[in-house]
């Protein structure tokens, strides 16, 4: 018979009593953390977790199991130390689990956290999540790519360079020099048709068959780059990269809104929570997160089928090094709405075993290789270890105030 309603209600309350509650968690907690176990590579464990830090701020982290494989990652270049201290105390968790696992270590590191999200703490769950992928790889023998639902392209533009050699057909440019010297809130005729006339004479020199996007690197203020972006128009930008920081979405969705060339930002914006507001409010067209940085190559795959539903590509933001390239590369070959990738024409020989396959026709090939596709050389690798470089600060040479740059 069933109990009765009074034994219904003492047998609820049982369950919402604190240490009824901490009861079940804990339930739940042994059942999940054992569940899944398939194949034949149950055993392999997760043994220890090491960080590099490179003299240009590239963080490394090395993930090394029980079965002899490794696993490689890259984290945020900025406050380098930070990131590198971060993920070993990640190592509490993760030594002993299994690598297998990699979108549930994902959750893990992210939701095991009170305080989530911010700069440094998804850019140890983005570096240990590519190790994770590259040792799933590795595991199984294949690219990351093949686990993700197969090849989506043959080959991944890529864009930095123009070269005949290479093909490489696509650059991004900065419209005051690599947006170096100090730009202010409001800047003058002069300053603009400056910067009008030196793209101009860039786009002829080119000429149309060179898609040049120009990066403003969140350096400039919102009356400044509205100024430039119609200045610069009639000369066919590819895009505007960071017209002005992603802090305030609203300011950038009412800039895309005047002007048709499309809007590009991403690299200083993390996880799938915050691109939603940038999809939503349609603050950009192009989508530029960085896999070392937004959440790794789980998080990327997840705001590229984001962007899918609002007709947006992406373009991985990668200013980095070889891991970061390899795990941009992988979600590229991954996903039907790729663009183009930041920096994909770079060699990285001095930090890789073996070289990547070349850049042909503006495209590298897919990687073959299991895992990321690449071989870190650990002996050169070492020798670029050491201080990271100082903080950026720039000051306006006018009057001394600090200015983005």
């Amino acid at each position: 018979m069933p109990p009765m309603k009074t034994d219904r209600r003492s047998w609820l309350r049982s369950f919402i009593a604190p240490g009824a509650l901490l009861g079940m968690d804990a339930l739940f907690t042994a059942e999940r953390t054992s569940a899944a176990q398939s194949g034949p590579k149950d055993n392999v464990k997760v043994t220890k977790i090491e960080t590099f830090v490179l003299k240009n701020s590239w963080v490394f982290v090395k993930i090394s199991t029980n079965a002899g494989i490794t696993g490689w990652g890259e984290m945020l270049k900025d406050d380098a130390k930070a990131c590198a201290a971060g993920a070993l105390e990640v190592g509490n968790y993760l030594i002993g689990q299994d690598p297998d696992r990699v979108v549930f270590h994902w959750q893990a590191i992210h939701r095991g956290a009170f305080y989530r999200g911010g700069p440094i703490k998804t850019a140890i769950s983005s570096g240990i999540d590519q190790a994770l992928w590259d040792i799933k790889g590795k595991m199984y023998g294949v690219p990351v790519y093949r686990l993700m639902g197969g090849p989506t392209r043959d080959r991944v533009r890529v864009y930095g360079r123009v070269s005949t050699e290479t093909g490489v057909n696509a650059i991004k440019v900065g419209p005051t020099g690599g947006m170096r010297q100090a730009v202010k809130y409001i800047e003058g005729q002069k300053f603009v048709d400056e910067v009008a006339d030196r793209f101009k004479a860039l786009r002829e020199k080119l000429g149309s068959g060179v898609d040049i996007g120009v990066d403003f690197h969140g350096a400039v203020q919102p009356p400044t780059a509205l100024l430039l972006m119609k200045a610069l128009e009639p000369y066919h930008p590819w895009f505007y990269e960071e017209v002005v920081q992603a802090l305030n979405v609203d300011v950038m969705a009412e800039l895309a809104r005047k002007t048709h060339i499309p809007i590009a930002t991403g690299e200083r914006i993390f996880t799938k929570w915050g691109f939603k507001e940038i999809l939503e409010k349609r603050a950009a067209t192009i989508l530029q997160p960085d896999v070392c940085y937004a959440g790794g190559i789980t998080e990327l795959k997840i705001i590229a089928g984001m962007a899918e539903a609002y007709y947006s590509p992406l373009a991985p933001h990668n200013p980095n090094g070889p891991c970061s390239l390899a795990a941009s590369l992988q979600v590229a070959a991954s996903v039907p709405n790729f663009l183009i990738q930041e920096g994909g024409d770079r060699e990285y020989s001095d930090l890789l075993a073996t070289p990547l396959p070349p850049v042909r026709n503006g495209h590298r090939p897919l990687l073959t290789g299991p895992g990321l596709g690449i071989t870190i050389d650990e002996n050169k690798l070492m020798a670029q270890v050491g201080e990271p470089n100082p903080y950026r600060t720039r000051f306006d040479p006018d009057d001394g105030s600090v200015v983005d740059w």
